[in-house]
């Protein structure tokens, strides 16, 4: 069983998720304006999450060489004449974007906003960088035009979180969400990480009904992976960490999906190590299109679908 409306897909991806909110379908654009954090910055006592490289997971290195009308008009033009594409969501992807003032976030809307073809704003960050003012700012522009926020959870076992080293709780996560809902109206969306120590099958079930009790409409999903210079390389390499493989990253997948609500929107499937030569483990986080069909295949092997026992 699938909806047509998931054109085929046991789940229900993001892409007509946008196309019910704007009639077409919409394409983003990722952008590099801040290249810090509280972890590196190690306020409060924080370290750098032990899987998160220098990039700040930029999706291109060289964006952070570029100002952002720069970043905007070059892959803006790419986008567009690779998939013919007319609207675009500006992605404020790496690193967190409410750690700088917020006059700074709001005169980078105002870049993009110049562009008529951007229909909204897309903002990466975490759940204890919410001032007031950054939620402010978020629902002016929202009236204007589209924000969506997506907050970096990655679990909600505080065990695990401890060991990423990530510097806020569970309940931290729990605490933000609820503030940004009832602050603003923006599109609200958390990210998830499965192959960390402490997931087990009712782990992740568990966090399934955690999420289809949250005011959010979309989630992402990653893969736990080894990246040269990064804390979690060393600890593979002393034998204290082993990367998942993708038959059980993808059961971890299906589990959660299964019963997760139909109308969470869900992003992608898995990671991908967009820079090969940082790869250290598992290999397969190259792939991103067999990995996607792998993960596809074994669902409807098990005639499973999002929301199947929700």
């Amino acid at each position: 069983m699938t909806s047509e409306k998931w054109l085929g897909n046991p789940y229900f991806p993001i892409s007509q998720h946008y196309k019910q909110l704007f009639g077409e379908k919409v394409y983003k654009i990722p952008v590099t304006t801040v290249d810090d954090c509280p972890n590196r910055r190690g306020l409060k006592g924080m370290e750098t999450c032990i899987f998160c490289d220098v990039w700040g997971s930029a999706a291109r290195a060289e964006s952070m060489d570029m100002d952002l009308k720069e970043q905007i008009i070059k892959y803006k033009d790419h986008i567009g004449k690779r998939f013919k594409a007319k609207k675009f969501l500006v992605y404020f992807q790496a690193y967190t974007n409410t750690f700088e003032k917020a006059s700074i976030l709001e005169k980078q809307f105002e870049v993009a906003a110049e562009f008529e073809d951007v229909v909204g704003f897309v903002v990466g960050t975490r759940p204890d960088c919410l001032s007031p003012k950054v939620m402010e700012i978020w629902q002016k522009y929202h009236e204007k035009r589209f924000v969506s926020v997506e907050l970096g959870v990655q679990t909600f076992n505080d065990k695990d979180l401890e060991w990423m080293k990530r510097g806020h709780t569970a309940e931290q996560s729990l605490k933000a969400i609820e503030r940004i809902h009832k602050n603003t109206d923006v599109d609200l969306g958390i990210h998830l990480m499965f192959g960390q120590p402490n997931d087990t099958k009712a782990s992740i079930i568990e966090s399934a009904k955690i999420s289809n009790d949250l005011p959010i409409s979309n989630i992402k999903l990653h893969n736990l992976h080894v990246l040269k210079n990064t804390p979690l390389e060393k600890i593979y390499n002393e034998g204290n960490f082993i990367p998942i493989e993708r038959a059980e990253y993808a059961e971890c997948v299906e589990l959660f999906l299964s019963h997760l609500r139909p109308d969470i929107a869900v992003h992608r499937l898995s990671a991908l190590a967009s820079r090969w030569d940082e790869l250290v483990a598992p290999a397969w986080a190259k792939q991103k299109m067999e990995s996607h069909q792998f993960i596809i295949n074994h669902m409807k092997e098990l005639d499973s679908f999002q929301g199947k026992f929700h």
